[in-house]
């Protein structure tokens, strides 16, 4: 959000910036905890690098953490910020990320100003406050994101020491095997494997959303896999209705997290073309609202748009 009286919403978790180059994800079925603290007063706060984020990532699908953007020209995180989050009582954590230090999540956040504070959730970002902490409503900030996480299934908490021990941290169940399968292939890069360990799932099961979703977001990711973005946008420029080139464009668009500009290119597209040409487009963006997801506004809108030119 961009200043602390507005409050927070699902559709802030969808679509904000795109992390998946910082993953660095565990292996399958490991339980994610809190980095070692440095530098701070309490376990709750710990400085944050490219080399760790996939923890961090990790661990906002148990506890929300609080990512601080700060740079060295800019001074120290805030204490007030600190204090506040110790306060939660492990309901929330605090990671510090020297952005000067660590440009690949300086690129990836592309935040506006620094300092900046950005909660993760599940591993999608939120915009929380830019410049200085507003201490005096980190209150209410906090039980809004708290709200948010809640509502999303990310209700746990980290003791104070930090749950460093493995064989302290809660266990967690295994992926089942096929998700497992397509876990290790999408760490691997080989996407088709994901694919069809996914499709292979979702015909066991026709209800495994779990499998639906993963599906729809890594066959995303091998779509775009390779292509120049540049290269891309002139090819679509230079043909309007070239259906191939359009769908391109708004792939990498809603991978990097444009998704506006995704659904107006594909519905623009759509209105355009004779109805014996629109069913490649239309296919693409149920797909697409699949992967960012049924509830989000965005999404809404564009399925509104879709319904009208249909009929």
């Amino acid at each position: 959000m961009s200043d602390a009286s507005s409050p927070l919403n699902a559709a802030a978790l969808r679509g904000a910036v795109d992390l998946s180059s910082l993953r660095n994800r565990p292996a399958p079925g490991a339980a994610p905890s809190a980095p070692a603290s440095s530098g701070g007063s309490s376990s709750l706060a710990f400085d944050a690098t490219e080399q760790n984020f996939g923890e961090v990532l990790e661990l906002s699908r148990r506890v929300p953490v609080v990512v601080a953007l700060w740079s060295p020209r800019s001074g120290q995180v805030d204490a007030g910020l600190e204090s506040a989050v110790v306060a939660q009582g492990g309901r929330l954590v605090l990671a510090r990320i020297d952005v000067d230090a660590n440009p690949q999540i300086l690129q990836a956040f592309r935040p506006q100003s620094i300092p900046m504070a950005i909660a993760l959730i599940g591993g999608q970002p939120v915009p929380l406050f830019a410049g200085p902490a507003p201490v005096e409503q980190l209150g209410d900030v906090f039980a809004q994101l708290l709200q948010l996480a809640e509502q999303n299934g990310v209700t746990g908490a980290v003791p104070a020491e930090g749950v460093t021990d493995g064989e302290d941290a809660p266990e967690e169940p295994p992926l089942p095997p096929l998700h497992a399968e397509a876990y290790a292939a999408i760490e691997e890069g080989d996407y088709d494997r994901a694919v069809a360990a996914y499709e292979k799932a979702l015909k066991e099961n026709p209800r495994d959303e779990d499998a639906r979703a993963g599906l729809g977001q890594v066959s995303l990711l091998a779509r775009v896999q390779g292509i120049d973005l540049h290269d891309a946008r002139q090819a679509a420029a230079a043909a309007p209705r070239d259906v191939a080139a359009q769908l391109v464009v708004a792939d990498l668009d809603v991978a990097g997290g444009h998704v506006d500009d995704a659904f107006d290119r594909l519905l623009e597209l759509f209105a355009a073309l004779p109805s014996d040409e629109r069913a490649p487009v239309r296919e693409r963006l149920v797909e697409l609202f699949g992967v960012v997801g049924a509830a989000d506004p965005r999404v809404v809108r564009a399925r509104g748009r879709l319904t009208s030119l249909l009929y």
